[in-house]
């Protein structure tokens, strides 16, 4: 009966030593490369700035008709507003191309595009001063608020970079706050 067992531990003992040598041998071929793959390197930043320009760029050029021209005026003001603005592209997906957004300190505005509007977001729209009444939709909420731009309608420039300005200072203002 002793000898069966022995066998038996030693039959065991090989297959235990399989198991072993087998496993080692996928973790060697699917061991993942050292070095990401180019498409999956971090981006510099530079290098995502002029991306998220180019892709604001092509938007406006694709959209080619009053919107495209309202988006690249708006995109105007906010660089006279705010020199140091920093334009990004986010939120893209397969449903969607994605969006034009300005930050300095945190999002400041997006800048997304409907059939019927142009609509600007701005991320602490409602904590802004606006004596101007320039927000005209997502009045309801409590942090964000837009103004949707129609093809017939004007932008008073003055009380929209003032506004901006306003979105850049509520930002550096919770930048300060969070760094003490």
């Amino acid at each position: 009966m002793d000898a069966k067992l022995d066998a038996r531990s030693w039959r065991l003992d090989l297959r235990h030593e399989r198991r072993l040598r087998q496993t080692k041998k996928r973790a060697k071929t699917s061991a993942k490369p050292a070095v990401k793959p180019a498409a999956k390197r971090a981006m510099p930043a530079a290098r995502k700035v002029d991306d998220a320009s180019a892709k604001i760029d092509a938007r406006i050029r694709e959209l080619g008709d009053w919107r495209g021209e309202t988006l690249a005026r708006v995109r105007e003001l906010i660089h006279e507003a705010d020199p140091d603005v920093v334009e990004e592209w986010k939120w893209a997906k397969a449903s969607s191309p994605g969006t034009p957004v300005w930050s300095h300190d945190g999002v400041v505005c997006t800048g997304e595009t409907y059939k019927e509007v142009v609509k600007l977001t701005f991320a602490k729209g409602a904590s802004l001063p606006d004596p101007k009444k320039l927000f005209n939709s997502s009045l309801e909420g409590a942090t964000r608020r837009a103004i949707d731009l129609r093809q017939s309608d004007k932008l008073d420039a003055r009380a929209f970079k003032a506004l901006f300005r306003a979105g850049v200072e509520a930002n550096r203002a919770q930048a300060r706050r969070r760094r003490r």
